[in-house]
């Protein structure tokens, strides 16, 4: 990577069904906080992972979620139960969804995902800052993903904790596009910031931390240059990324069962509706997309079964 990241810091690096875990050592007797947590199906692999991670006589004392997509705070639930005392710090945006527990609100519905109830004992507002040890966190604006997404920033060593806003590929799909709210104009301001931050490590939510952030950014502008010119295939891509994720979950499913999935899931709906219809019935469009997926080896049709590549 070209620069250490230091003992203070673990990255526990997860499959793409799940968010990296991102572990800040603190001094003696402060305990441990813990950035994002992983999918609901992996809870209890976070958990083991967590307490492996920990130092000795070190308790997680505190987490932060970036944000609330299932794959981000899955884990939440778990690690309350595991680690008494927990206190779980989420954006203030979803804060009346998680309380009242509005699965639609918080997007589980309406994509077809899973999450563990959780509560949460604070928020973490843009321009608040936490400190573990000797390293001060700040957190930043991020929406475009998700509206209401948080980065959070150590300016000292120029470590940047990225979330899906920034990947060495790319960036996560952006959400609020698929429902017809503009948030391509979001992106690009959130990359901008990061390139005036300057960081000098980036970890990201899903990947491997790297260094090289001009060409990182490079990469995601031209991305976002080609879902503006052509929102259908930011929209293609999206459902193709969800119906992944499904067969991550799954590992495999029987055709039609899978079709029936795509049927019900109320997002793919929705952006059939948008983007879909001039390609037939909104089943015809996921059989479709699920082909291309074969094709291109993200998964296989093998005896009328589709499977996870």
């Amino acid at each position: 990577m070209g620069l250490a990241l230091g003992a203070d810091v673990a990255v526990l690096e997860r499959g793409w069904l799940s968010s990296n875990n991102i572990l800040l050592h603190g001094r003696d007797g402060e305990g441990a906080l813990l950035v994002d947590t992983g999918y609901v199906t992996h809870a209890v692999q976070t958990v083991a992972l967590v307490r492996h991670a920990l130092r000795p006589g070190e308790a997680l004392a505190r987490i932060v979620n970036t944000h609330l997509h299932s794959d981000h705070c899955g884990g939440n639930a778990a690690l309350q139960r595991e680690f008494a005392g927990l206190h779980l710090v989420i954006p203030p945006g979803d804060a009346g969804a998680v309380s009242r527990w509005d699965e639609d609100a918080l997007s589980y519905r309406a994509t077809g995902q899973r999450c563990e109830r959780f509560r949460h004992n604070g928020l973490l507002r843009a321009g608040e800052s936490f400190t573990v040890g000797s390293r001060t966190w700040t957190a930043h604006a991020a929406p475009g993903h998700d509206p209401h997404s948080l980065v959070l920033f150590d300016a000292h060593d120029g470590v940047l904790i990225s979330a899906d806003a920034l990947w060495a590929n790319g960036f996560g799909v952006v959400f609020p596009e698929l429902d017809g709210e503009s948030a391509f104009d979001d992106v690009a301001v959130v990359l901008d910031e990061i390139e005036r931050m300057a960081p000098r490590l980036v970890i990201p939510g899903h990947g491997s931390p790297f260094t090289d952030v001009a060409e990182a950014l490079g990469r995601a502008r031209s991305r976002l240059a080609s879902f503006v010119a052509e929102p259908s295939r930011h929209a293609r891509h999206a459902i193709k990324v969800l119906i992944k994720y499904h067969l991550l979950e799954e590992r495999a499913q029987p055709w039609p069962d899978l079709l029936a999935w795509c049927g019900r899931t109320p997002l793919l709906a929705r952006v059939w509706q948008r983007c879909g219809r001039a390609d037939g019935s909104a089943v015809a469009w996921c059989e479709r997309l699920v082909g291309e997926l074969v094709g291109g080896g993200a998964l296989a049709l093998r005896d009328g079964t589709v499977h996870d590549a």
